[in-house]
Formats: C-alpha cells, sequence, structure tokens
C-alpha cells in the first residue's frame, strides 16, 4: 500500500484495539494501545501535509465479531472514514466451538462494505501461540484464521499487520500478567508494524528484532507465577464464560467520535 495523509481514522474491534494493558500515564487512566499510537503517527502526516486529522477508537474489550461487524462497523462507516482498521474474531475463537470459515466470510462482507465507501482497510493476524503454553492449543485456530485473513487482503487489497510472524511477539515480557493482552512495548512494536503495513518507512529492527534472552526462571519461580495467573485471571475468565458475562459488559467506546490527536505518543 502506497502511504499518504489519511485524513479520517477509525477503529474498530476488541481488547486489542482498545488498547489494554498500555496504560495512559498516571494521573490519567485508561489505555493508549497501538491503535492510538498509529493514530498520532497519522496525525503527524496529516499536519506535515498541512490537513486536518480525525480519529476514533470504537474498539470494546470483551466483544465478539457480531459486534465489530455490527454496531461498530455502522457507527464506523457514519463518520465516513478514509482508513478504517478492523481486528475482530479472536474472543470468538476462544469459544470450544467455532466455525472458521464463517468468521472469514463474515469480515470479508465488512471488508467489502468498508472498500464500497473508498475507504482504505487495515487488518490484523492473530499472534503465533506456538510457545504460549496453555494457549499452544489455538495454534491450528490462529494458523487458519491468519491464511483466510492474508487471502481475503490480498483479494480487496487490504494492508495487513503480520503478526503472526511478528517473532519479537514471542517473548511474554511483551505480554502483560493476564497474557491475553501486550504490554506496553508490544504495543508500541505493533504500531510500527502497522505503519510499515501502510507503506510507510520504520526501522524494522527497532520493532521486528526480539529482546535479549532472559534469565530462565527456576521452578519454584514458575510455578508461583503460574498460580498467581490461574488465580488472577483464568479463574474470573472461566466464571465469566460459565454466567455468560463479559469484561466488556459496562464499558463504552473510549473515543466515540472523530477528534484531533491531543498527545501523541512515540
Amino acid at each position: 500500500m502506497t502511504p499518504h495523509s489519511w485524513t479520517r481514522y477509525v477503529a474498530i474491534g476488541d481488547s486489542f484495539t482498545e488498547g489494554m494493558c498500555d496504560p495512559l500515564p498516571e494521573p490519567s487512566t485508561g489505555f493508549v494501545g497501538w491503535a492510538d499510537r498509529l493514530a498520532a503517527h497519522l496525525a503527524g502526516v496529516a499536519a506535515e501535509a498541512g490537513v486536518d486529522f480525525g480519529y476514533a477508537n470504537l474498539a470494546v474489550r470483551g466483544r465478539k465479531l457480531g459486534d465489530v461487524v455490527g454496531p461498530q462497523l455502522d457507527a464506523a462507516l457514519a463518520m465516513a472514514p478514509d482508513l478504517v482498521s478492523m481486528v475482530g474474531g479472536g474472543n470468538d475463537i476462544l469459544r470450544p466451538s467455532v466455525d472458521l470459515d464463517a468468521i472469514a466470510d463474515r469480515l470479508e462482507a465488512a471488508v467489502v462494505r468498508i472498500r464500497a465507501t473508498g475507504a482504505d482497510v487495515l487488518l490484523a493476524t492473530p499472534t503465533d501461540p506456538a510457545k504460549a503454553g496453555l494457549f499452544k492449543a489455538l495454534r491450528p485456530r490462529h494458523a487458519v484464521h491468519t491464511a483466510n485473513l492474508f487471502s481475503l487482503a490480498a483479494r480487496h487489497g487490504c494492508a495487513i499487520i503480520d503478526i503472526w510472524g511478528l517473532d519479537a511477539l514471542q517473548d511474554w515480557r511483551m505480554w502483560a500478567d493476564d497474557r491475553i493482552h501486550l504490554t506496553s512495548e508490544g504495543h508500541r512494536r505493533v504500531a510500527l508494524a502497522a505503519q510499515a503495513a501502510l507503506g510507510f518507512d520504520t526501522d524494522r529492527a527497532d520493532w521486528a528484532t526480539p529482546l535479549p534472552p532472559a534469565d530462565p526462571a527456576g521452578r519454584r519461580e514458575a510455578l508461583s507465577s503460574h498460580l498467581h495467573w490461574g488465580r488472577t485471571h483464568l479463574g474470573p475468565w472461566v466464571d465469566r464464560r460459565l454466567h455468560g458475562r463479559s469484561s466488556g459488559d459496562a464499558q463504552t467506546a473510549k473515543r466515540p467520535t472523530l477528534a484531533p490527536v491531543s498527545e501523541p505518543r512515540a
């Protein structure tokens, strides 16, 4: 994709795009995330070109694909964007049973809607959970979903962030305590990968190079970490699923309308 001065960027999705576990500097509350970081870059490009720039982020944690390609997409298109990032389906894939082809079909229909307006589309693959312990069981699903995303991106001229191939994210230090969401460093790297996917020049070594090897954790330390994660994150997640609740039930979009990016983040 050839980079240019996009002026109206809307992000839709779930917790990944909301930016969870990339906190705003105190005393502020809320999250930054890769999409906000990308928006800051796009705002700078637009300013250099002498044009106004607006950004909205409609993503909400816990939301399934039906919300992303339904109400979120409807609201996004009402803003007449010229760039939409859409990352959805991850929460659907976590369910015991999932139809990956149906997910791909719904995403493709959404892409067709967006492209029909003349807007560009930015997609993102899931990560490769090959080294993710308990989450390794999701690897076959993530692999099929990744292949589907690359195929539909090619068919419709979409940009795509190749998170599956980003080896730097195969390091637990890039992931928050919940082992599901990225740290600030992880979000920073994805934002730079997004810039590259949109055609901007980046220092690939800065975001694609893995961290230096970490000292191996002792058995006692590892066990303590697993137990803490089970009590603090896995248990509550299972309880919400059993009771039909979501972490985003009481949440609304953090940037529901197009607005200037007032505090760019590196």
